[in-house]
């Protein structure tokens, strides 16, 4: 046994790049025992090792404190009342002294935010109120935002400012300022995802095949990206009512005198307006020219259009719409300006400019399949106008259904809906006995009209 303890012991002082004179054999022996413990998930037995080679060798090896992490979260989960809650509190201090000892492993924002989440789920147990949790997520959000990236982090501290709102701890305007700042860093943090899986996707595509490490973190950034966008819809909802018409717009009326050479003030007050529907209102007017007064960009480009659609000047809102996406450098901002754009479009019936922007988008975000059930669902509403008989008007279906699946094909989150979409086109499209009847099985279809392209008839027996 002492033999073997031995090796590990080189092995591991080999391994960290440390030598024998640096050393206190007593942590390397707790350190090894420790290691060993936790790989066979023994976390009470590692328990002891752990808090000893914690207590006299703090800056030792990271093992220390990821391994320590399983141990405390053992502790945590096995435990009750008071000695749960001392644990909870040690697995506090675990994580501020990760963090002061290895600032590269534990950034001062995944701490913090660990802190928070540990609040959170035992707000109760710890006696902690809603301004408790909120300023541990705040502390996060304001000492190191980079590295404030946990989905669960981001939406707690979102739902606690609508909390505290309406216990009257806090005003209205705060809580939309929360709002815009979470929704802002989701919005960052799937702008570095999503560029990373495209690089992944793209390695694919040209025919190399991915390692080992590049398939776990290409389902990890996808796995990111399903989360964030599930909290992205959940924020609006827990916004709920505040954010409505009747509060937005004396609020922004109060506030325009300050405010109004205030660029990121008027980009979201204008970007609220707009999504909550408030764009008949002047003060909507008003906003949305003077913020491409004060800043002009992409977005006041878009907004500009959209008043100009809505007094009638259709010709001269597309001159923004092209102006605002041309203006557009970053890729992943453009892809969603596009997807925008390509709805406005899209809601006009203008169906093939809007799937040129589809494309757009889809070029500039290969990895979002969205585009395709978008561009699938105007063939499938146009397959009444294309086509010279009811068999190849109905034959649109089948193209619908092709375009419907290259989502789920690009996007892994999309397989279900896309799935579902396929089927339901496919279900309007010629049963096999009218193929059968009308004698085309293998034949090829031109589809004509706006559309173009054709559709191969499938073969029947």
């Amino acid at each position: 046994m002492k033999t073997k303890i031995t090796v590990i012991i080189a092995a591991l002082l080999m391994a960290t790049n440390f030598s024998f004179a640096q050393q206190n054999e007593n942590c390397m022996l707790n350190l090894t025992l420790m290691n060993d413990y936790v790989k066979n998930k023994k976390y009470d037995q590692a328990y002891e090792p752990f808090m000893s080679v914690r207590k006299e060798c703090p800056k030792f090896n990271l093992i220390i404190y990821k391994f320590g992490e399983k141990v405390l979260n053992h502790k945590i989960d096995n435990s009750s009342g008071a000695e749960k809650e001392a644990f909870i509190e040690d697995y506090i201090a675990l994580l501020n002294e990760a963090g002061e000892h290895f600032p590269s492993k534990y950034a001062k924002g995944e701490v913090l935010e660990g802190i928070g989440i540990l609040l959170y789920d035992n707000q109760e147990l710890l006696n902690k109120s809603d301004m408790d949790v909120y300023n541990a997520f705040d502390n996060a959000f304001k000492q190191d935002l980079k590295n404030f990236t946990s989905t669960k982090g981001l939406y707690v501290y979102f739902t606690k400012t609508v909390d505290l709102f309406k216990a009257k701890e806090i005003e209205l305007q705060q809580v939309f300022d929360k709002y815009d700042d979470v929704s802002e860093q989701l919005e960052n943090l799937n702008e570095g995802y999503t560029k990373s899986v495209n690089e992944l996707i793209e390695k694919e595509e040209a025919g190399t095949a991915l390692k080992d490490k590049e398939a776990l973190y290409k389902k990890y950034y996808l796995d990111k990206l399903e989360a964030n966008g599930k909290i992205s819809g959940s924020l609006d909802s827990y916004l709920g009512q505040l954010a409505n018409c009747e509060n937005l717009i004396p609020l922004y009326k109060k506030q325009y005198e300050e405010k109004y050479n205030d660029a990121v003030w008027l980009k979201r007050a204008v970007s609220r307006m707009y999504n909550k529907e408030c764009t008949e209102d002047p003060l909507y007017i008003e906003l949305v020219k003077k913020y491409d007064e004060v800043d002009p960009s992409a977005d006041t480009k878009y907004f500009v259009s959209t008043i100009l659609r809505e007094q009638g000047k259709i010709k001269e809102a597309d001159q923004y719409v092209r102006q605002s996406f041309d203006l557009q450098t970053d890729k992943f901002k453009k892809a969603r300006l596009a997807k925008r754009i390509a709805a406005g479009f899209k809601n006009r019936g203008d169906y093939s400019t809007a799937r040129n922007y589809y494309r757009d988008a889809l070029e500039l975000n290969p990895s979002d399949g969205t585009p395709h059930l978008h561009i699938a669902s105007m063939y499938a509403k146009s397959a009444n106008s294309c086509g010279d008989d009811n068999f190849n008007k109905r034959a649109v279906f089948w193209y619908a259904a092709q375009e419907a699946r290259k989502a789920g094909q690009v996007d892994p989150n999309l397989r279900s809906n896309s799935s579902q979409a396929a089927a339901s086109y496919e279900a309007n499209a010629p049963t096999r006995s009218e193929i059968f009847t009308k004698g085309n099985g293998g034949s090829t279809i031109n589809i004509g009209c706006w559309i173009g392209g054709s559709v191969v008839v499938p073969k029947v027996d």
